[in-house]
């Protein structure tokens, strides 16, 4: 009785407070816990909400198993979120990759508009540092707005944090408009954030100015009819260092992607998602590696027709007249990015204690007694083209998986180059100064020495195909190639037939190359993905693309 007289007694002490207060707003917060009003005042929150928009960028299955969705690459249907089924034109718009990538960068975006609409609450940190964040956020919300625009064509632009009602009735926004306002905020953020060289060492693997460069140079390329634009902002990169950041080749091709140190450090990476080994790790490896090397089975599989497109160390295309090319010996006197990128029969692989293991895939060719886990056949663990992948090999990785704490890089200084090429090439600029800013010395890293490699063909060689080629030999196994067939309009052509694999099949079908994977795309609707239906039903606003 006494306790209930109490509470009594403290009820009415709390209305007699509410009187004496009179009008006064109450928005007293708890003291125990953070709550929308005070969240935002610790410098330790903004840092990880900051680093929370960061984290949407991370999927490094929308990295690789991208390749599946090009002529590089051949997916398993159990592997990479529905690849297969769009590699070979069989889905529907209700296949849950369309919705799941939606959902994923739209996620991006939410988080990057709450953060930009909230971290002014914050009073203790520098106003300079919050507007570097919000520079960052911002070109990770460009990022997001970009690969939609990219896939959908007409998506919602969203440049606030839009309520639940908005959601229902917010329609697709003109692929025009969405480009124009990625390229104003790129130009806005680059005015704001430091380069490369101005960033310490802890704060490695930010978002730099010549990031937003870069990405807007991309985009602007992927637009087809802003070619002057991109040679503008490719040349601020290659030839103003000083004030946009200094970026140049690594060394070694392959130790861009196997080893840590030069992963991680080379001005090459102009953006890359950051891991860190045994604390953030990515383990897609351990469906790409051969068997004997510890994979689990192989969901990505090399094509024969990217193994074809690696030139001859003299320059010439396997076809071409005087290559030497033997399809006896299909892998001796090429491109040494293949070897670095591409594991294929009696390939010689090292092993993380310094030994090496050869990898035998042909079994005609595998003498008796020889491991034979890797061995193709199609069926089972093993590879699906008679190819595995070498690239991204990382020969410190962590059990369990393969996991690795390599970065992925997802802009690199060479793409700058070679944009440049490609740009100048469409305005009619060509010339061997342009060469020997951009593809040789690509080549001369990669290892070649041949001047039939190294030399400006001339003003009458296809230089389109060229350096197309050389885009694809670069950057295989980046998640570009599916990009660039379809800004070329070239996917109906090159994806639109058999996907192959190496010469271990019937010798009357397709001269025993395997066929792996038979692809279908349509051009009347395929260029575009469809708008996921679960979208459509809760917002009626939102068309869908032709055709679906």
């Amino acid at each position: 009785m006494k306790y209930c007289l109490s509470i009594h007694k403290f009820f009415w002490l709390c209305i007699l407070v509410m009187f004496a207060t009179g009008c006064k707003k109450l928005d007293l917060a708890p003291t125990d816990r953070y709550t929308e009003l005070t969240f935002w005042q610790s410098d330790e929150n903004v840092n990880n909400a900051l680093n929370n928009c960061y984290n949407g960028i991370y999927n490094s299955g929308l990295v690789f198993y991208n390749e599946g969705l090009s002529d590089n690459a051949v997916a398993k249907p159990s592997s990479g979120n529905g690849t297969s089924t769009i590699a070979s034109g069989n889905f529907t718009p209700t296949l849950d990759r369309f919705r799941s990538d939606w959902a994923f960068y739209y996620g991006g975006i939410k988080s990057c508009n709450i953060f930009l609409e909230n971290v002014d609450k914050n009073t203790t940190l520098p106003e300079a540092t919050k507007e570097r964040m919000k520079a960052e956020v911002r070109f990770i919300r460009a990022w997001h707005h970009f690969n939609l625009m990219k896939w959908y064509g007409d998506v919602p632009l969203l440049d606030h944090d839009i309520t639940p009602d908005e959601a229902k009735t917010i329609a697709r926004t003109p692929k025009a408009e969405v480009e124009k306002f990625i390229s104003d905020e790129l130009d806005a953020v680059a005015a704001i954030l430091p380069a490369n060289t101005q960033y310490d060492d802890a704060d490695r693997g930010r978002i730099t100015k010549g990031a937003a460069l870069a990405l807007k140079a991309r985009m602007l390329l992927y637009d087809g009819d802003k070619m002057q634009d991109v040679v503008n902002i490719c040349e601020q990169l290659i030839n103003n260092q000083a004030e946009n950041g200094t970026y140049g080749l690594a060394a070694n091709y392959s130790d861009l992607f196997s080893n840590m140190d030069v992963n991680k450090t080379s001005n090459e990476s102009i953006f890359a998602l950051q891991y860190v080994p045994t604390l953030r790790t990515w383990g897609d490896y351990f469906d790409f590696a051969p068997i004997s090397a510890g994979a689990r089975t192989t969901g990505l599989s090399p094509t024969q027709e990217l193994v074809n497109s690696y030139i001859m160390l003299n320059g010439k295309r396997i076809d071409e007249a005087g290559s030497g090319y033997d399809e006896n010996d299909p892998y001796s006197g090429r491109d040494p990015r293949l070897t670095a990128t591409i594991v294929y029969d009696q390939y010689e692989w090292k092993n993380p204690d310094g030994s090496t293991q050869i990898i035998y895939i042909n079994e005609a060719k595998r003498p008796t007694g020889k491991d034979s886990s890797n061995v193709y056949s199609n069926a089972g663990q093993g590879t699906q083209t008679g190819y595995y992948w070498r690239k991204y090999w990382d020969p410190n990785h962590t059990p369990p998986g393969l996991s690795s704490g390599l970065n992925i890089h997802l802009i690199r200084y060479a793409e700058v180059l070679l944009m440049y090429a490609e740009a100048k090439n469409a305005l009619g600029q060509m010339t061997g100064d342009v060469w020997n800013q951009t593809i040789r010395p690509l080549r001369e890293r990669a290892g070649f020495t041949d001047e039939g490699a190294l030399d400006y063909p001339g003003s009458g060689a296809d230089m389109t195909a060229i350096i197309r080629n050389e885009r694809r030999s670069e950057f295989a196994m980046e998640g570009i190639r599916i990009d660039d067939i379809r800004r070329w309009k070239t996917a109906e052509t090159v994806l639109n037939e058999w996907a192959h694999g190496a010469k271990y099949g019937d010798p009357t079908v397709d001269n025993g190359y395997i066929r792996a994977q038979l692809r279908v795309f349509d051009p009347s609707k395929h260029y575009l993905w469809p708008i996921p239906p679960a979208e459509i039903s809760l917002d009626p606003n939102l068309s869908q693309n032709p055709n679906y």
